[in-house]
């Protein structure tokens, strides 16, 4: 059997394993397994690639991986669950934007007078779609970590902006095609990453994850597109899944959240509107207080209890003391389970992972639409840090920006309690008419700090 041959067969294995990562990925009781899988994959992949004949700048490649594994594994190992979706964000631009330099400086390595249509074709939508990732990704990660405004931002004449961009980039290719010019692709490039920023700004920050996914998935079609200029099977077969699956979570997230695609990415939602005081809304409003030691003997005494976790517990860290919490209950013949929605956090995904992490059993996770029929019989539903995904608003207020979301039916169970910092709005920056809700009551407070005392005050019950 040649080396080719042999090279060929290790690719395929690695791409069946690709495969087979994705299908264990689309359950949190395997996806430790699916990850472990895909990255046996890729270093099969890697290290196949060093067998071919002919391998130039071996030292190079060595010392790029090397920086590469310096800066990733301490990334990985030491960011902060609440940061996942900025670390996601960072590494999909990174990806998007090694396809594109890959695309562009394999055009320059050619004879621009002989290459065939097709390729360039290959080359410009490597370069175009990585770029737009990677300018995109990197914004989105700066609106991700606040250091600007989560905000749509929108200025005078921005359409009229956005369309000459676009006209450009199209005149562009045609010319590039045409004249095959290393020069043209270059500028091709300038403006693909100046569309990539446009692109994102006038996104609001509630609507941030969906564009990650979507920006995940045309990193994904540039990978791909470098494959073919370089003749590379297994960079054809990773990036398409990548492409394919990242376009699907980007539906199934629009689904989520009762909204069309094009409506996420151009209706400038998630404006911050301005918040409450700690125990007064909108209109003057108040809301109903309550101890801890109140809610820990409502607890203790209830037979179902619905814990309906969010970006507020991930936040404070406070995934351990609810699995605390909830064990202290089952103890005393309570039945307790949590209740995720599709897009709770920042992410999907992010609550499994987040309870997953202090050893939550997968049978105690319930997703909103397995809960939901729960809810009327249901004695307490706790929400710990969520806003936006228990919001009647998206149900009850034709006109609310959410409006259409399916959420999670909190407002039916016969008690409601909201463990909350303070009276700020969620993500999408709207009121919460839960809240005042005379079923609803308010723990503010810590949402760590806040679960330890119900802990207390349960066992004391």
């Amino acid at each position: 059997m040649s080396r080719g041959t042999v090279i060929d067969l290790c690719y395929l294995v690695a791409a069946i394993g690709f495969i087979v990562a994705l299908k264990g990925l689309s359950s949190p009781k395997h996806a430790r397994r699916g990850n472990l899988l895909a990255a046996a994959g890729m270093a099969l992949a890697i290290g196949v690639t060093f067998a071919h004949a002919g391998l130039a700048h071996v030292g190079l490649i060595v010392g790029a991986m090397a920086i590469g594994v310096a800066i990733g594994v301490p990334a990985a190992r030491l960011v902060k669950m609440t940061a996942m979706p900025q670390m996601v964000a960072a590494f999909n631009g990174v990806g998007g934007g090694a396809a594109a330099v890959v695309s562009i400086t394999e055009f320059i390595g050619t004879d621009a007078k002989t290459v065939a249509t097709y390729k360039v074709l290959e080359v410009i939508f490597g370069v175009l779609v990585g770029s737009v990732s990677f300018s995109g990704s990197a914004l989105a990660f700066v609106k991700l970590q606040e250091l600007m405004p989560t905000r749509p931002i929108t200025y005078p004449g921005q359409q009229a902006i956005n369309g000459a961009v676009g006209l450009a980039i199209l005149g562009f290719v045609l010319a590039i095609l045409v004249t095959s010019s290393t020069a043209l692709l270059w500028v091709l490039l300038a403006l693909a990453l100046a569309l990539g920023v446009i692109f994102v700004l006038p996104i609001g920050g509630a609507d941030v994850p969906v564009l990650i996914s979507l920006l995940n998935s045309f990193t994904g079609l540039a990978v791909a597109a470098s494959g073919f200029t370089l003749d590379s099977n297994v960079l054809v077969v990773a990036g398409t899944l990548v492409g394919a699956s990242g376009m699907l979570l980007t539906r199934m997230m629009s689904v989520a959240m009762g909204r069309s695609l094009p409506n996420i990415l151009f209706s400038a939602f998630g404006s911050v509107v301005t918040a409450s005081g700690a125990t007064e809304g909108v209109d003057g409003r108040s809301v109903r207080a309550g101890t801890a030691e109140d809610i820990g003997t409502l607890l203790a005494y209830s037979r179902n209890v619905v814990i309906v976790p969010g970006y507020g517990l991930a936040v404070a860290q406070a995934q351990h003391t609810a699995k605390e919490l909830a064990d202290a209950l089952i103890a005393r013949g309570v039945h307790v389970v949590y209740a995720i929605h599709p897009v709770a956090g920042r992410m999907p995904g992010h609550m499994n992972v987040l309870l997953a992490e202090a050893n939550v059993p997968y049978e105690e996770l319930k997703e909103m639409d397995e809960v939901n029929p729960e809810m009327p019989i249901t004695d307490v539903a706790l929400v710990v840090g969520a806003n936006d995904t228990v919001n009647p608003a998206a149900r009850n207020t034709p006109g609310s920006p959410i409006y259409g979301m399916p959420i999670i039916n909190a407002d039916q169970a016969e008690h409601i309690v909201f463990l909350k910092r303070s009276m700020r709005p969620g993500f999408a920056g709207i009121d919460n008419d839960l809240l005042y809700d005379p079923k609803t009551t308010m723990l503010f407070g810590d949402a760590k700090d806040t679960l330890q005392k119900l802990v207390s005050a349960v066992k004391k019950a």
